[in-house]
């Protein structure tokens, strides 16, 4: 199972790096919807929280 683990991981590691010499323009579209999104999610808790204070 770790074996399996570790394979999955460098897959994906691979997968990464070629996205991103193959297409840097994507990877950094892709990278910019990610953290817009992560933001998002922050603001609403922070939203909920505000209103669940008031």
């Amino acid at each position: 199972m770790v074996q399996a683990r570790k394979i999955a991981l460098y897959v994906i590691v691979v997968f990464v790096l070629y996205t991103i010499i193959t297409s840097p323009a994507r990877a950094a579209d892709l990278v910019q919807v990610g953290f817009e999104g992560i933001s998002n999610a922050a603001q609403g808790v922070g939203d909920f929280m505000s209103e669940l204070v008031n």
